[in-house]
């Protein structure tokens, strides 16, 4: 017999039990070790397995035997109602895009590119390093690391209009991750209670920050080239919002690109109305035709509120974010991320730094413009071929994700369960809408593993919609 794997001794060793007595001792470690041709590592770690799952346990010195049965009861909870009282708000569910799928799935609804798309080899090798360093011992500056401070200034400075004044390292304040970033936003520039602006639809993340934050959203139809300055404008009069939530470059969840006369206009709105515009540059690392000109980079008069995270393009685990802003308003920014969490882990910051500084970053992105241009096309060839009855208003320029407009009779739920069922996970777009939804959308990301099988997804989605109509 080959060496078994502890999966293989914890299913064998269910059966045993299943049929043994309660109090029953199981065979030594040394006995299994025998029977079962496995290390001895490997049969703890068999029983440890057993024991978590409250099968088996151990006596010291005395063996390990099948649990004694005991009387279960329902836990009740009830006091709690009273401890808690009714919530403040209602909180939107959590993400479909968080879901974490079987590997044996064709998975369209992710918001996160796929780990091959990262630049793994740099992010690993700094880790390596940082862990050496004296980053992982110490405490950081509030504020952020000073070389870090300084990327994001120089970063935003680039492409900074001339004759505006670029900003500088002291405007940035570092951040644990851009949801974060938005709550803080949401929080100081905002308020309880008061309205702000925001794109429809718009990244489920920014409307979930704002529902803990108890921000009244007052929804703007924004299309392929962005929202109407107009529509824009009214909305400030209506409404005396003081802020406006906004992703002009390459939108989650549409790919949306703001045109450049129309971001001015929007820009000069903003102004007239002594208002804030809160910038999410959250996929400033994936253009593919087009290159991202934040808005930020067309105001030194601090109206721009500019946050831009390192998360999705350079790890999953380093998550860490640079917002910028000027005046009152930065210091308030930095109170209140220091009242929520004190600073940003210091081994972090140096490995995000460490990354984005390396010459190989940019042959990284590179790369990625590629790779996800080629994703792109792919999966638009695909649904184009396979669900010709739905209809993609945009192949956007830049960003992870499709936005596909299914046809109005399009029972939505029933086709999300459909597909999976059939093994395909899609993200509904309903959660992508501050308010109702205006149609019935299927958010669907490019940058996910496996791009050979986008063919088979799309077919599948085809399929599930010709079976789904919505009840008369």
């Amino acid at each position: 017999m080959n060496h078994s794997s502890s999966e293989r001794i914890v299913t064998e060793l269910r059966g045993w039990i299943s049929s043994a007595p309660a109090g029953a001792q199981l065979p030594s470690t040394r006995a299994l070790v025998a029977q079962y041709e496995a290390s001895p590592v490997t049969v703890q770690k068999a029983l440890r397995k057993l024991a978590e799952q409250g099968i088996v346990e151990s006596q010291p010195g005395v063996g390990t035997f099948v649990r004694t049965d005991r009387t279960t009861r329902p836990h009740d909870y009830g006091w709690q109602t009273t401890a808690l009282g009714s919530p403040q708000q209602r909180l939107p569910h959590i993400s479909a895009a968080l879901r974490t799928a079987p590997n044996d799935v064709i998975s369209l609804h992710s918001g996160y590119p796929d780990k091959e798309l990262l630049p793994e080899r740099l992010v690993r090798a700094s880790f390596a390093r940082i862990g050496r360093s004296e980053a992982a011992v110490s405490r950081p500056p509030a504020a952020g690391l000073p070389d870090l401070q300084s990327w994001f200034a120089a970063e935003l400075g680039r492409v900074t209009s001339v004759g505006l004044a670029s900003p500088a390292a002291s405007d940035v304040v570092i951040l644990p991750g851009s949801q974060t970033g938005l709550s803080t936003l949401f929080r100081t520039l905002v308020g309880p209670g008061k309205p702000m602006l925001i794109e429809s639809p718009s990244y489920w993340g920014a409307i979930l920050a704002a529902a803990q934050v108890g921000v009244e959203l007052v929804p703007l139809p924004s299309g392929p080239q962005g929202p109407d300055p107009d529509d824009v404008a009214r909305a400030f009069a209506q409404t005396g919002a003081r802020a406006f939530y906004a992703q002009p470059n390459f939108a989650n969840p549409s790919g949306a690109q703001w045109l450049p006369d129309r971001a001015a206009a929007v820009l000069d709105v903003v102004r007239e109305n002594g208002a804030f515009l809160i910038e999410d540059d959250w996929a400033h690392d994936f253009g593919i035709s087009a290159d991202p000109i934040p808005l930020a980079a067309r105001d030194d008069s601090g109206h721009v509120v500019y946050l831009r995270s390192l998360t999705k393009s350079v790890s999953p685990s380093v998550r860490v974010a640079g917002l910028i802003a000027r005046g009152p308003a930065r210091d308030r920014i930095l109170a209140d991320t220091q009242a929520q969490s004190m600073y940003v882990s210091g081994a972090l910051q140096t490995v995000a730094l460490d990354v984005v500084t390396q010459p190989a970053w940019r042959t990284h992105l590179r790369s990625l413009r590629h790779q996800l241009a080629s994703r792109r096309d792919l999966l638009v060839a695909a649904l184009r071929e396979h669900v010709p009855s739905a209809h993609l208003e945009l192949v956007p320029h830049g960003g992870l994700n499709l936005w596909l407009r299914l046809p109005d009779a399009a029972d939505l739920p029933q086709l999300v369960r459909a597909c999976e069922s059939q093994g395909v996970i899609v993200a509904a777009g309903d959660e992508w809408f501050p308010a109702e939804p205006t149609g019935r959308y299927l958010r669907l990301n490019y940058s996910g593993p496996n791009p050979g099988a986008f063919p088979d997804g799309a077919r599948i989605i085809g399929e599930a919609l010709a079976h789904s109509s919505t009840k008369e």
